[in-house]
């Protein structure tokens, strides 16, 4: 409920289906935003339903800031068992420190997920964000480092925690030509009192124009807690295609 709330309010998400590329003050000035939409329904041998949405909305001064908001959600049941319902807000604001490579930001996140037992995660933090080399013609990509305070309260007995961790990424973008690109990110997040406590994704994406602003989006997606919840795997992969409008 929460999250329904959070998402009349501001409009938004981040580990959504809509896009991993990495954003950039100047790239698209003014108010843009993008909507994705992934469905599966099976009957007959296989009673099968899984639903996921997601949506962005963000503004580029062009110059000295940018900020967005996304929110995403999914559902699925087998054999009208339900086995997935997570929901997920994300917002970003980034400004510029120096004019091409240093960015400072600032990000609040909020989560649930019924099937990790995660009642509530809420971030709150911030760092640097710098430019790297290019690799490769029409490439760019980015290194993140700060860290943030989150809060954990859990379905189950567990006990909520309250962590400091420190969140470092990177991201890394190609466009093959003005229809298509690829996106590899990878983020860590350790305790700062425990190393050996960390979550830690990887994501590849591959978008390609179908039609104007109409986009089909592939992703592959691995996330690893090194210390869940009893009775939770300590990891999820997940394979979207996905349509996506931009406007």
């Amino acid at each position: 409920m929460k999250l329904f709330i959070l998402m009349f309010f501001v409009f938004e998400s981040l580990f959504g289906i809509v896009s991993v590329k990495p954003m950039e003050i100047g790239e698209q000035k003014g108010t843009h935003g993008n909507v994705g939409l992934s469905f599966e329904t099976k009957r007959g041998n296989t009673i099968r339903d899984n639903y996921k949405a997601s949506a962005k909305l963000s503004y580029d001064h062009g110059e000295d800031y940018l900020s967005w908001a996304e929110i995403s959600g999914e559902y699925g049941a087998t054999a009208y068992n339900e086995d997935t319902n997570k929901l997920y807000a994300h917002l970003r604001y980034i400004r510029a420190i120096t004019k091409e490579s240093v960015r400072g930001e600032a990000f609040f996140q909020i989560q649930e997920d019924k099937f990790r037992l995660i009642q509530n995660r809420t971030l709150l933090g911030g760092g640097g964000r710098f430019k790297i080399f290019e690799l490769f013609k029409d490439a760019k990509g980015y290194f993140g480092l700060g860290g943030f305070y989150e809060y954990m309260a859990y379905s189950d007995s567990s006990p909520v925690e309250n962590n400091f961790r420190v969140n470092s990424y990177f991201t890394y973008t190609m466009k093959f030509n003005t229809t298509s690109n690829f996106t590899y990110s990878f983020l860590v997040q350790p305790k700062i009192d425990d190393f050996s406590d960390y979550v830690d994704s990887h994501r590849i994406s591959l978008e390609i124009m179908v039609y104007k602003e109409l986009y089909l989006n592939f992703q592959l997606t691995y996330e690893n807690d090194t210390k869940p919840v009893p009775n939770v795997e300590n990891y999820d992969f997940s394979q979207t295609t996905a349509f996506v409008y931009k406007f």
